[in-house]
């Protein structure tokens, strides 16, 4: 994703010589000259003159007495504020503040009329087909869509790989090779062609996702089709095809929810933005909003002085090793770990997973699982200071937060070490804690906002549409799909989650304006803040492990 390049200086205008200055000095001449008399009319009129210097002369001094008596002016500001309420009552818009003149209408579904129907077919008028902001822009105070976050930048590096070839359809099919389903959008609809099961429900929420998209953007998404992965880790091996010769093939185009820095997958934001059904974690907005309000229930100084994670310890070695790092009575790592049995979690309605309720620790620990974790956005929300053991993946949106500013880094191979000299700096400096535990939640409360994550499946898409070399086509097996046909026919959780995540009407205003691409050396220069901070760190830990052991505690 990529952001803002150089400032473009403008001209300043040069319209300022002697020629223009005399137009208004004869600009002024001309609005004097009413009051400009010959001394003949002058001489007549001598007497008018002076009984007029009289008058203007009582009518200066009784307003200046006026004006010095404050119930007089106490008075008249009264009488100014009731009569602009009897002129109006609406709201007084700031400048550069875009003007609702209608209301959008919201789109419903009617789930009536498909109960008991094996099929359900998608509407053809419920929907608008094209877009249409419902504002009107003020001339006098026209305001250009905010620049998106910084991490959008990533989309110019994630579709580099296709950058001078463009995606062919031959480049497209060997994508099937691993994809859980085809994606074609035709003429504002979506049409799917599904491959391979995916683990629980996390194509039909994704699917879900790009149907929301359409109806937050109608008719602004250009035809394409992609394959997309469900599958944690990324696979499309960047030293495959990193040969110079023409005959080398362009990389398939596969979608997926990660990356590393070996694979050339292009990231994508995951199902649970929709909401994660299986383990009753809400949709990114509503639970967006528990977490803000779980972060005031209790202030980080009151908060347990302890790092805290929760989580499925057996889907990686690297977390059972981190099981190792809970408190024992050998040893205090100041870490409190803890299993999450989502089976009793489901049986007993899910009453200690609550997730605006784990907000409870100054410290959060960050800890991959097979490849990248869905919980990392929950992590980061709380204010709490997110412990990130070294990272192997990153998601759309990571790539964008540093070390020492949003998280602290903590070492992979020396967890325990790494986690107790994380939390006992923490702990010693506490103004400094406290600050990167809020630069993160304020980054996900503000930057991660549900209309940023369609923002940047708007704006991925869009760029990858450009690069497509054949005609998008509506696929041989697919099956249109549309809100109607995928909530109506489901219960529980499911429907209940695409309810409440339904894009109800289309978006006010278009999409954050996309950042260029980042240029070599602001590139460079973002990878070498995050290692020399990360360096430094680390020099700060190993000089406090030789303290503690010359000290022997």
């Amino acid at each position: 994703m990529q952001h803002q390049g150089g400032t473009t200086m403008r001209n300043s205008p040069t319209s300022y010589g002697s020629s223009s200055s005399g137009g208004h000095y004869r600009h002024f001449d001309t609005i004097l000259s009413p009051l400009v008399k010959t001394s003949t009319v002058a001489s007549n009129r001598s007497y008018a003159f002076f009984s007029l210097f009289l008058f203007l002369l009582l009518g200066a001094f009784l307003s200046t007495r006026l004006l010095l008596d404050p119930s007089v002016l106490i008075e008249k500001e009264t009488a100014k504020v009731t009569e602009s309420q009897k002129i109006t009552e609406s709201p007084k818009y700031p400048q550069a503040t875009k003007l609702i003149t209608e209301k959008p209408k919201e789109f419903t579904l009617n789930c009536a009329d498909f109960s008991g129907n094996g099929t359900v077919t998608c509407p053809r008028n419920n929907y608008p087909t094209s877009f249409r902001s419902s504002v009107r822009e003020d001339n006098s105070s026209h305001s250009p869509s905010a620049t998106c976050p910084d991490y959008f930048r990533w989309i110019h590096e994630d579709l580099r790989p296709w950058e001078k070839t463009g995606i062919t359809r031959e480049a497209l099919e060997r994508a099937n090779a691993t994809a859980n389903f085809r994606l074609a959008i035709i003429d504002g609809r979506i049409y799917v062609e599904k491959f391979r099961e995916a683990f629980q429900t996390r194509d039909v929420f994704t699917i879900w996702g790009f149907v929301q998209l359409l109806q937050r953007y109608p008719g602004k998404i250009p035809d394409l089709e992609i394959m997309f992965d469900c599958v944690d880790w990324p696979v499309v091996k960047a030293a495959e095809f990193a040969g110079v010769d023409q005959s080398t093939p362009s990389p398939p185009p596969l979608f997926r929810y990660c990356g590393n820095n070996e694979t050339l997958d292009i990231v994508f934001p995951d199902w649970s933005y929709w909401g994660w059904a299986e383990v009753n974690i809400k949709p990114w907005e509503s639970l967006l909003k528990e977490l803000r309000e779980g972060n005031q229930k209790t202030k980080w100084i009151d908060r347990e002085p302890y790092a805290y994670w929760k989580g499925n310890p057996t889907v990686a070695e690297t977390r059972l090793d981190l099981m190792k790092c809970n408190v024992s009575e050998e040893y205090d790592w100041k870490a409190r770990l803890y299993k999450q049995d989502w089976v009793k979690e489901s049986k007993e309605g899910y009453k200690e997973s609550a997730l605006a309720n784990q907000c409870h620790h100054r410290y959060k620990i960050y800890i991959e699982g097979s490849a990248w974790s869905v919980s990392e956005k929950y992590i980061l929300a709380c204010d709490s200071v997110t412990l990130m053991v070294k990272p192997h993946y990153y998601d759309f949106f990571t790539r964008g937060m540093f070390p020492g500013h949003h998280y602290w880094p903590v070492k992979e191979d020396d967890k325990c070490r790494s986690i107790k000299f994380a939390v006992d700096w923490g702990n010693l400096h506490m103004l400094k804690a406290q600050d990167i535990g809020k630069k993160a939640s304020e980054f996900v409360q503000q930057e991660l906002k549900m209309e940023y994550v369609y923002d940047y499946m708007y704006h991925l898409l869009t760029q990858y549409s450009k690069l497509l070399r054949f005609k998008p086509e509506i696929p041989q097996n697919a099956t249109e799909l549309c809100s109607e046909a995928m909530a109506c026919p489901r219960d529980g959780n499911e429907q209940k989650f695409m309810m409440e995540s339904l894009v109800k009407h289309p978006a006010e205003t278009g999409p954050c304006t996309m950042p260029p691409p980042y240029d070599p050396a602001s590139f460079f220069s973002v990878l070498k803040r995050r290692q020399s901070t990360t360096s430094r760190i680390e020099q700060w830990e190993s000089k406090y492990w030789r303290k503690q052991n010359q000290t022997g505690s």
